[in-house]
């Protein structure tokens, strides 16, 4: 066979390396790795999302107002179980049967364990998973039944224990009413105390009597250009307070005058405490109403119905209406003069025109001299209205039963509050208001009209003849409810009208500083007297 020439053979074909190809193939395994992780990745993102979806798809599901309004489903007729077996839990107690109260409390605890365990698992409730639960309450149920406590039952037994729970609760009240009543009329040792010392000091220092014989002659006492204050009071640490917190924020108290009216036990010990003190200035007068010789059962009708046999049954025994009459409105003090002279003080001041009239258990916070200048537009009486709310309109506190009042008087008139009041008293001697004041008082002799105090004649007597003021210059509620503060900041005089007075134990503590501020506790006497 003959040979190809040497320029027409084939070239002789190369063999790659082993190790190229070892590099190749580990190579070609990386690669396949790679690309298996990332698949992996992109796989597992879509799986994880899928559960967050299925887990969200769940909840949105699980409606547990579709699932209580369902007829089908378990979940409320458990609730149904075991709202009934409370129920039966109570009559079942009450009839002192308590090892099936504790029977069906241990199956109530049961079921709201099934109910614990949807929830926590946002699932409903399944027949199977609740068969037993349910079976175990029904068969409790139908137990309650045989044993009379059915629905009519329960509502006649539940009915007799909100009836003596009601009469229980009424009893408290009554209680309670009777001792707040009987700890706000107590005169606390403290205060006894000083006026026996006080007594002490007038009469052992005649330079005290000298200085309230020379006070009588003041011409200040009747000059109509001063701002004349007055209270009528027995305490002499309260009024004391009235005077310091008027004298402290008074622009002018060098203008500032105060008659005071006191009985004859306290006469003594209120000069000798005022002739003792300063107050910046502020002229200050005591009298005592016993030397009033127009105060008589002839003119004033309260001191007539004092000498009646049933009014005096009937404020100080209790026993003709056998105790219909809740406590408060049996409390003498509304017999007071002191109270009741607040409608005789154009008699009381015969030389004054205008005055502003406080009551003991005020503190003042704001000057009173604008008081003075404000335009009553022809009224007799200038106070703050308090028909804010309902229960302060007249029908509160007037009988509408009765002819004579709802036949005179809107019974959606507004009410005003006793405590500061701008009176008049020239207008007040014009239209003879007193004589309006007697009218009505002598037409509720028998107590028809009103019983409570003396805001109710207040109430008829100025009638008509009341402007009302900015309600900044009266704030009440200080002895008996809880104040807002803002108001409590602006107001002028601060009234602790209620049972609960600054000075006694049962005063509201957070309002006590706003009064105390004003008693200086380092005065010997008040230390003597362990005031603190």
């Amino acid at each position: 066979m003959r040979r190809r020439a040497a320029d027409f053979r084939r070239p002789p074909r190369r063999r790659w390396p082993n190790v190229v190809w070892w590099t190749l193939c580990g190579i070609l395994v990386l690669l396949f790795i790679v690309i298996l992780s990332k698949d992996s990745q992109i796989e597992s993102r879509p799986s994880m999302s899928k559960r967050y979806y299925q887990r969200d798809k769940i909840m949105e599901g699980l409606n547990i107002t579709d699932e209580m309004l369902s007829p089908n489903s378990v979940t409320r007729q458990i609730s149904d179980q075991i709202s009934l077996a409370k129920a039966f839990v109570v009559i079942a107690k009450e009839s002192n049967n308590l090892q099936f109260a504790w029977e069906l409390s241990a199956q109530i605890r049961n079921s709201q364990v099934l109910l614990s365990n949807a929830a926590t698992r946002r699932t409903t409730l399944t027949v199977k998973e609740s068969e037993i639960s349910i079976r175990d309450m029904a068969l409790l149920l139908f137990q309650a039944q045989q044993l009379h406590y059915d629905s009519a039952t329960m509502i006649m037994r539940l009915k007799a224990r909100i009836q003596a729970l009601e009469e229980q609760m009424g009893s408290v009240n009554e209680k309670s009413s009777k001792y707040g009543q009987i700890a706000a009329e107590e005169i606390p040792k403290s205060l006894y105390c000083l006026g026996v010392r006080l007594t002490t000091e007038w009469f052992k220092r005649p330079n005290l009597q000298k200085l309230d014989e020379g006070r009588k002659m003041d011409a200040k006492l009747t000059d109509s250009n001063l701002f004349h204050f007055c209270v009528f009071s027995d305490n002499i640490l309260a009024t004391s307070v009235v005077v310091n917190s008027t004298s402290v924020n008074s622009k002018n108290p060098d203008k500032v005058v105060f008659h005071l009216v006191t009985d004859e036990i306290n006469y003594a010990p209120m000069k000798a405490w005022f002739n003792m003190n300063d107050f910046r200035g502020v002229t200050v007068d005591v009298q005592k109403f016993e030397d009033f010789s127009w105060l008589n059962a002839s003119y004033v009708p309260v001191l007539k119905q004092l000498q009646d046999s049933e009014t005096q049954s009937y404020y100080f025994s209790g026993s003709n209406d056998g105790s219909k009459t809740p406590i408060k409105f049996r409390n003498p003090k509304y017999l007071s003069m002191l109270n009741h002279l607040r409608f005789y003080i154009p008699e009381v001041f015969p030389a004054l025109n205008k005055l502003v009239f406080l009551d003991d258990d005020v503190v003042v916070q704001k000057d009173l001299s604008g008081l003075f200048s404000i335009d009553l537009n022809g009224n007799v009486n200038g106070a703050v209205e308090t028909c804010m709310e309902t229960f302060h309109r007249y029908h509160k506190y007037l009988n509408y039963s009765h002819p004579l009042i709802r036949e005179n008087f809107d019974p959606d008139a507004c009410g005003w509050a006793f405590g500061m009041n701008v009176f008049d008293l020239v207008e007040w001697r014009r239209r003879n208001v007193t004589g309006i004041y007697h009218y009505w008082q002598e037409n509720n002799v028998d107590r028809t009209l009103w019983k409570l105090g003396t805001l109710p004649p207040g109430l008829l007597t100025f009638y008509g003849l009341t402007e009302p003021l900015d309600p900044s210059w009266h704030v009440l509620g200080l002895g008996y409810t809880n104040v807002n503060p803002q108001l409590i900041e602006k107001g002028a005089v601060l009234h602790y009208n209620g049972n609960s007075k600054p000075w006694l134990k049962i005063g509201m503590e957070k309002y006590k500083p706003l009064w105390e501020k004003y008693v200086d506790y380092t005065h010997p006497l008040l230390q003597q007297c362990n005031f603190h």
